[in-house]
């Protein structure tokens, strides 16, 4: 017999595909739920062996449901699926000790896959979602390394749109010495010295210097 399973998804066709699926496939689905709310309370009512939430949901996302769940020590191994490929989402689950972590595309073609490995009391994540955020850490310009800690927070700042002056104010160091700052970035990063050269750059590599 299959474990219990509860499932969660504010999107009406992607709850009733998913539960067909299992259920065609003899999985043991004892309930359903539209919202983080809901889920969390037939969580709490029906004890099942496992959950499988999507992440953005109204009233609570999955990664609070689990959250929940393991500060008020309730045994459901929790399964997320999303859209979202985003570092922060997926490193918060990997703290949580989530169960499993599938994208959603690909969610009836994975979720068997992820069941099994979960039924053995094994983690299952998305080599999708692995493989998009290696080669996004892959892809970080190894220039970057070539500045110092404050060169590198004085870039972050520029690609927030903050003048030489705000910088200034928010590190507590002068004009002078924060244009002293861009000039020498500019020379290790071998930026052309045209107008504007260095925010642009920035911001077109923002995501690597958060």
């Amino acid at each position: 017999m299959h474990n219990s399973i509860i499932i969660a998804d504010d999107h009406p066709l992607m709850l009733r595909g998913l539960s067909d699926f299992l259920k065609s496939k003899g999985y043991n689905i004892i309930g359903s739920a539209k919202d983080g709310k809901e889920a969390y309370n037939l969580i709490v009512k029906l004890k099942p062996d496992i959950a499988i939430l999507d992440i953005r949901m109204p009233y609570k996302t999955g990664l609070e449901v689990a959250e929940d769940c393991k500060k008020n020590g309730i045994p459901t191994k929790i399964i997320l699926i999303t859209f979202d490929k985003g570092e922060d989402l997926y490193d918060k689950a990997k703290e949580l000790n989530i169960f499993g972590y599938i994208l959603k595309e690909f969610a009836i073609e994975e979720i068997e896959t992820c069941l099994t490995h979960v039924n053995n009391n094994e983690s299952y994540f998305s080599e999708e979602i692995a493989d998009y955020l290696n080669a996004n850490t892959n892809s970080r310009p190894e220039i970057l390394d070539t500045l110092s800690k404050t060169e590198l927070k004085i870039l972050h700042l520029i690609s927030k749109n903050n003048t030489a002056k705000d910088i200034g104010d928010i590190l507590s160091i002068s004009n002078r010495t924060v244009e002293k700052h861009k000039s020498n970035i500019i020379k290790k990063l071998d930026i052309p010295p045209i107008q504007n050269s260095l925010l642009i750059w920035a911001k077109e590599n923002q995501e690597f210097l958060n």
